[in-house]
């Protein structure tokens, strides 16, 4: 199947691309951890993909990292959660935050996204347990606050009417170790320049 494409970036409408290979247009989905740190359209990609066939559709999705390509595959296996709700909690949570989120049964985190209530959150904090590799294992106690902080200024931002990319910037701008209020009075600070 369809591995891999690289080629030119035709077209970006959230959370669809049109990736030019050679002359033929591939419409891939794309989480938006994804989405937003591709280049312009015109630039040269190469993604991850995953291909799905159904019986009505067939669907090819897209990822940067072999990571993300992974957590999605591992996501689809579990019963319910199908290639949208997989996009959906790629795309609210890094697979780190996935990674930490499974690892400290937190299933706050997972209702917080789109499409997932808590039946579904403890469904995939009891399936995903010990499968998102070794290569995610939890950061250390001060980098998994800094993480939940960076976390939920971007949650309060994001609440707030900012779009993620404008609250990724502005999270990335913060001092390392800033608390959470703290945090989103620099970064409403630093957006309203």
């Amino acid at each position: 199947m369809i591995g891999r494409l690289s080629g030119v970036l035709a077209a970006k409408t959230p959370p669809q691309l049109l990736v030019d290979v050679a002359g033929v247009g591939y419409e891939v989905d794309v989480p938006m951890s994804t989405f937003y740190q591709l280049g312009a359209v015109g630039e040269r990609v190469v993604l991850l993909t995953h291909f799905v066939v159904r019986e009505d559709a067939q669907v090819l999705f897209g990822f940067l990292t072999e990571a993300e390509r992974q957590a999605f595959r591992q996501l689809v296996r579990i019963s319910g959660v199908g290639p949208r709700t997989a996009l959906a909690v790629l795309s609210g949570l890094s697979v780190a935050e996935l990674a930490q989120a499974v690892a400290q049964q937190q299933s706050g985190r997972l209702v917080k996204l789109p499409g997932i209530g808590k039946k579904t959150a403890e469904r995939l904090l009891l399936e995903l347990k010990g499968k998102l590799g070794p290569d995610l294992a939890l950061p250390s106690a001060g980098a998994a606050t800094a993480t939940e902080a960076g976390s939920d200024i971007v949650q309060a931002l994001l609440a707030l009417g900012y779009n993620e990319r404008e609250a990724q910037a502005a999270l990335k701008a913060l001092p390392a170790e800033v608390g959470v209020s703290e945090g989103i009075k620099l970064a409403l600070k630093a957006l309203s320049r």
